[in-house]
């Protein structure tokens, strides 16, 4: 696994103030709510002393609501942005021609959840939709014409439980959604994850039912035709007996590349390769783990180190692994080869009476079994060292059950880059820590709401969550949105095995905390939460030049950042 360690530089002297059925969706006007476009004053940015470009905030439409995923996911299409606001159940419609000042045009408004948007280079847009009342109900995909100025609904699909994510082909020919399949809040009911592959037509206007095929996990059930390697995790309960592999995997994010799409599976550490002409789930491939013993892939695991006090202190850790559970994915190409980039978020399953973390000093208690004597992490178990980490409990066990021999954390609080096999050609290792810890280090690991130093050192770091890929002067870039602490950070992925920093930029004002301070101050704190990404390339760009448009679930904000290259 390689590392690059960044030269690193203060940009900038941070100053811290400051279930429908079609034709059911509709397009809604615009509603009185306020814009504002308000930037920080002074964003933190650290980057490479020959950092090929810079990131600046240039506009943000606020919706006013806190921690309700107002702002989740974002498209766009011909100067205007297309943001998921699940807590509203609709996608907002963002006029970003003058992209220091959005305004809000109009809505597309559902009776379900909307969850995801994608829009093809002719303006049909695509939206996946669950269903409000059950979760666990067939959800529906959501046809909608985008070259309108309020969008005009084309008509609507039936797709599986819990669509998450849709994206669409690069030629245009199809739509691919994962269908997550969470199960229900008391876990009484848990339904399949799978993967639709909807055939587009060639005009902008709604798919029928019969254009839709599902690729289902069912040969990889005991007994079936294809393998399921030993390192996929299915675990937990089974509340139905029957496809107990099916009903455990739950497709979180999609990548399209040809004819083939990659699907992560989040909470199983794997992602699944799809045939879409077939529709059939060709092989699900493990991503393996992080040795947070080795050097290069340290964390800071605790919030009270060394003296009961938060301390910056990325170490190694013998003993000590973690799972990468990706939740962004997204495939590129470099040197003719395809390559899949993943942001290494991390994710527990728990549901109902089912709890699947714990903290390190808890094993041996309350009926959880204790690390093994002979484990190395045996000694590392108090709070200033691993005793505060939350580690899975499905993981590292002994064969007979009676200990745990290794600690198996969430997430690797990195991101990496694969080949199509599965195999690891970079990871980014301990870098996200290192930078962001450059960047603010009164609030290093903060959470998102409340502006605090190591409130998520215990948990999954800074929290990578999503990105997007673009090309800037013929080089590529991952950006890469940071969940916890906030901000995107810039990676160029140009060669993928010797990929590097170049930029890190947070939209963010510690000095409110907005938990703390209340939500009256929320439009003051910046942006809270990155969610989704998307890259606008400079010929679509309403600049001319490239941006890349953040939505952020926690201040509800929709940022767009001016991309400028340094020649």
């Amino acid at each position: 696994m390689l590392s690059t360690r960044p030269r690193l530089r203060r940009a900038a002297a941070p100053i811290l103030v400051g279930a429908i059925a079609a034709g059911c969706l509709a397009a809604a006007p615009a509603t009185a709510l306020p814009v504002r476009t308000a930037v920080v004053d002074a964003p933190l940015e650290v980057a490479t002393g020959d950092a090929a470009l810079t990131l600046s905030p240039v506009g943000t439409y606020e919706t006013g609501v806190f921690d309700e995923s107002a702002a989740e996911i974002v498209a766009a299409y011909d100067g205007r942005l297309y943001v998921v606001n699940a807590q509203a159940g609709l996608v907002e419609v963002l006029d970003v021609k003058k992209p220091s000042k959005p305004k809000k045009l109009g809505e597309v408004v559902s009776d379900g959840i909307a969850n995801s948007v994608a829009i093809r280079a002719d303006g049909l847009g695509v939206v996946a939709v669950e269903d409000a009342d059950d979760k666990t109900a067939p959800g529906r995909v959501v046809f909608f014409d985008a070259t309108k100025k309020k969008p005009r609904v084309l008509g609507s699909v039936e797709v599986g439980s819990l669509p998450d994510m849709v994206a669409i082909s690069e030629d245009g020919t199809r739509a691919v959604v994962a269908n997550e399949g969470e199960p229900t809040d008391d876990f009484s009911t848990d339904p399949e994850g799978s993967v639709a592959v909807i055939d587009l037509p060639a005009t902008v206007s709604a798919a029928t039912q019969d254009e839709v095929r599902t690729a289902d996990f069912h040969e990889f059930e005991e007994g079936g035709s294809k393998p399921l390697p030993e390192d996929v995790r299915v675990f937990g309960p089974a509340p139905e007996a029957d496809l107990p592999v099916s009903r455990n995997l739950e497709p979180e994010y999609v990548a399209v590349d040809g004819d083939t799409a990659y699907v992560a599976l989040q909470e199983a550490n794997a992602f699944a390769v799809v045939d879409l002409d077939s529709a059939t789930v060709e092989e699900i491939r493990p991503l393996g783990f992080v040795d947070h013993s080795e050097a290069g892939h340290g964390i800071d695991a605790s919030d009270r180190d060394p003296q009961d006090a938060p301390t910056f202190t990325v170490r190694t850790f013998e003993g000590l692994k973690g799972m990468y559970l990706p939740d962004g994915l997204v495939a590129y190409q470099a040197a003719g080869e395809t390559y899949l980039v993943s942001a290494n978020e991390g994710d527990a399953r728990e549901w109902g009476d089912y709890v699947e973390p714990a903290r390190v000093k808890d094993l041996g208690d309350d009926g959880l079994a204790p690390v093994c004597e002979t484990s190395p992490a045996a000694a590392l178990t108090g709070d200033a060292d691993l005793g505060r980490l939350n580690v899975s409990t499905a993981m590292g066990l002994s064969a007979d059950g009676s200990c745990y021999e290794e600690l198996y954390a969430f997430g690797s609080r990195s991101f990496s880059i694969w080949t199509t096999g599965g195999e690891q050609v970079f990871d980014s290792g301990e870098d996200f820590e290192r930078i962001t810890h450059e960047a603010a280090p009164e609030f290093f690991n903060s959470n998102h709401g409340e502006s605090n130093l190591e409130g998520r050192s215990e948990d999954k770091g800074p929290e990578p969550e999503s990105l997007a890929i673009g090309e800037v002067d013929g080089r590529t870039y991952a950006f890469i949105g940071f969940e916890r602490v906030g901000g995107v950070i810039v990676y160029d992925i140009t060669d993928p095995a010797a990929s590097t920093f170049v930029a890190y930029l947070n939209n963010r004002d510690f000095s409110v905390s907005v938990e703390d301070d209340g939500v009256e101050r929320l439009s003051e704190a910046g942006d809270l939460g990155p969610e989704g990404l998307t890259f606008i390339p400079a010929e679509t760009s309403p600049t001319g030049a490239p941006m890349l448009a953040v939505a952020n679930e926690v201040s509800g904000t929709t940022t767009l950042y001016e991309i400028d290259a340094i020649s």
